[in-house]
């Protein structure tokens, strides 16, 4: 495996443009954020259940078992250690973790940013095998989008997976299959077949809630999130006590994922 870039994602192009004036930047961002809200909001509207509009339409499920399976004949590489991974761990929704577990950490993800990929197949299993698996912690996946379009429509598909308490596997299969970044990968056929490699994953109810306006009133929660966390790259992790603030755990701007473990080792909640 190539070694990891050595920073976290920072957007298209890694590079800040020279700042404009704030009132500049206010009008000129509104304008684009409400032509960017209203093609997100018509595209995913308009696929519901059927034909050809969606993010994910019904012609990307042809050829696909109706209930996604790591032994299918098309199962993509990595998905028997996915799904093997967080098999009989506890998941509600983008939660995973038994609830009682008095540790927390927040983890915001891009599925296209090559440093989170890094992070979920190369780091992420210990974490789980050592923390959430025994019951210690409880983990929050905040699939954020940052790096470009497929960003915005690819982490509707995770949305969608948690739905049915399947995106951790749909999001480690991503990250073992994933392209390079910005490249125009991860269409909705793509996205398709990452849900056929998990088990159980009911494809049809799927493909609709990747084209529900609830998956983007979640993925919208998130981008209030991460703005109210001033997120500014990712892979991000907070830790903390369930129910208290929770702390940075890796340095702004560096890529170490050891820091992301020493800060739940060092984390005492009673």
């Amino acid at each position: 495996m190539t070694a990891p870039p050595p920073v976290r994602s920072k957007g298209a192009g890694g590079v800040r443009a020279r700042q404009a004036s704030p009132r500049a930047l206010a009008i000129a961002g509104g304008v684009v954020l409400a032509i960017v809200i209203a093609i997100v909001l018509g595209v995913v509207l308009s696929g519901g259940g059927g034909g050809g509009s969606g993010v994910v339409n019904s012609s990307d499920l042809d050829g696909l078992p109706p209930t996604g399976s790591q032994s299918w004949a098309g199962s993509l590489p990595g998905a028997a250690e996915a799904n093997a991974l967080f098999k009989g761990v506890p998941q509600h929704g983008l939660t995973l973790g038994d609830p009682k577990a008095k540790t927390e950490m927040e983890m915001f993800i891009d599925v296209q940013c090559p440093v989170c990929q890094d992070y979920e197949v190369n780091h992420l299993s210990s974490v789980v095998k050592k923390y959430i698996a025994k019951g210690k912690l409880q983990l929050d996946l905040k699939p954020w989008a940052f790096i470009g379009e497929q960003s915005t429509t690819g982490r509707l598909g995770v949305i969608a997976a948690a739905d049915q308490n399947k995106a951790y596997e749909y999001t480690k299969v991503l990250y073992d299959n994933q392209g390079a970044e910005s490249s125009g990968w991860l269409t909705g056929r793509q996205m398709a077949i990452i849900a056929a490699s998990v088990n159980g994953l009911d494809l049809a109810q799927w493909r609709d809630d990747v084209n529900s306006s609830a998956s983007q009133s979640i993925a919208s929660d998130v981008d209030t999130l991460a703005k109210q966390k001033n997120v500014q790259g990712t892979p991000t992790m907070f830790v903390g006590c369930k129910g208290g603030k929770l702390q940075s755990a890796m340095p702004p701007g560096k890529y170490v994922p050891a820091d992301v473990e020493q800060a739940l080792s060092a984390t005492s909640c009673g």
